[in-house]
C-alpha cells in the first residue's frame, strides 16, 4: 500500500506521528463506455465553453458561482488557507463507544506508525481497548476539513471519516406514524424465525454475486468469440415464487420457522451419517473426505439477500 497523507495524531501533550492509508478498495469490473455500433472508445474532453479548447487537467482552476458572479480559486489560493497547511488529527474528546452512530461513518484509513519509536503509538491504542472509547478527531485532507473516529481494529489504529451532523437527512416517513397492533402470537413467532437464522457474522462467507456472474459473462464471451444468446449466457428465467401470492405475516413467519427447523433437523442427520463412515471410504492419501456442509435452499435464499446489502 502507499500511503496518501503523512501526519501526527495529537491529544494533550502526546504525539503520534502516523502515515494514513486507504483501508478499502473498489472490487468492481471496469467497464469502458464505447459506441455500442462499431465499438470505438467514447472519451470525455475538458473543454473551455468560452474559447472551444481542450484544457489539460494541470490548467483546470475551481470556482465558486453565487449566480451573478464567478470567484476562480486556484491551487495556491486553496494551499494557502491555514486549515489546509495543518498536519495534525486533533483529537477534540474521546467517547463511549455505542454514542456514535454507524450512519455517520464514510471512509476508513488504516494508520501506521511513522516513528523510530511505536511506544505512543501502541499507548494510544491500548488506552481506546482497555476504555471502550473512541477518539472523537478533526483534521484536514485533500482541501477538506474533515471530522473523524480513532478506533482499533485489531492491532492497528483505524481513522474513519464522519458525515457532519446536517449531512444526514431526516426521515420522515407519514407511514410511521401509523398506529399497527402487534399481537404476542406474532412477536413471538418473530423472534422464533430469528433464532431459527441466528449465527456469527462472517464477511469471508458473502461474496458479490453481480460482479461475478458479470465476470462469468465476460469470459463466457470470450470464449464463444462474442456469439451469445441470453439463454446460454444467464440460464432461464426462474419462476416466481408461490406465483406471486401475498401470504398473511402470521403464515410468512411460521412457515419461515419450519423451514429452517427442518434444515436444521436434516443436516444433523447428515452429518451424523457421515460421520459413521467407514475407513474404506477415505482418500487414497489417507485423508478422510469432509462432510459436505448442509445447505437448504432457505437458508441459501437467506445468504443471498444478506450477499447483496
Amino acid at each position: 500500500m502507499r500511503a496518501i497523507w503523512k501526519g501526527a495524531i495529537a491529544f494533550g501533550l502526546v504525539n503520534v506521528p502516523v502515515k494514513v492509508y486507504a483501508a478499502t478498495e473498489d472490487h468492481d469490473v471496469s467497464l469502458h463506455q464505447v459506441h455500442g455500433k462499431d465499438g470505438g472508445r467514447i472519451r470525455y474532453q475538458r473543454r473551455c465553453e468560452i474559447c472551444g479548447e481542450v484544457v489539460e487537467y494541470k490548467d483546470i482552476a475551481k470556482a465558486y458561482d453565487d449566480g451573478e458572479q464567478t470567484v476562480v480559486l486556484t491551487d495556491e489560493d486553496l494551499a494557502s488557507l491555514p486549515v489546509e497547511k495543518s498536519r495534525e488529527i486533533d483529537v477534540v474528546e474521546f467517547v463511549p463507544s455505542e454514542q456514535v452512530d454507524p450512519i455517520l461513518f464514510d471512509r476508513t484509513y488504516y494508520l501506521e506508525p511513522d516513528s523510530k519509536s511505536t511506544k505512543s503509538y501502541v499507548l494510544l491504542r491500548r488506552t481506546l481497548e482497555d476504555t471502550d472509547r473512541t477518539a472523537v478527531v478533526q483534521f484536514s485532507l485533500r482541501q477538506k476539513s474533515r471530522l473523524g473516529a480513532l478506533r482499533v481494529r485489531g492491532d492497528v489504529l483505524t481513522l474513519q471519516t464522519l458525515l457532519w451532523e446536517d449531512e444526514v437527512r431526516e426521515a420522515s416517513f407519514p407511514s410511521l406514524d401509523e398506529k399497527v397492533r402487534i399481537s404476542a402470537k406474532e412477536l413471538e413467532m418473530s423472534a422464533a424465525l430469528v433464532d431459527s437464522f441466528s449465527g456469527d457474522f462472517d464477511p469471508s462467507e458473502f461474496t458479490d454475486d453481480y460482479q461475478e456472474q458479470l465476470k462469468t459473462l465476460i469470459d463466457a464471451k470470450l470464449e464463444q468469440g462474442d456469439s451469445l444468446d441470453t439463454e446460454e449466457t444467464f440460464g432461464a428465467e426462474s419462476e416466481e415464487d408461490e406465483g406471486g401470492k401475498v401470504l398473511d405475516l402470521m403464515e410468512a413467519l411460521r412457515r419461515s420457522v419450519e423451514k429452517n427447523r427442518g434444515a436444521k433437523a436434516g443436516a444433523g442427520t447428515k452429518d451424523s451419517k457421515s460421520k459413521s463412515k467407514s475407513k474404506d471410504e477415505e482418500d487414497d492419501d489417507g485423508a478422510k473426505k469432509a462432510p459436505a456442509k448442509s445447505r437448504t435452499a432457505a437458508s441459501k435464499s437467506t445468504a443471498k439477500t444478506r450477499k447483496g446489502a
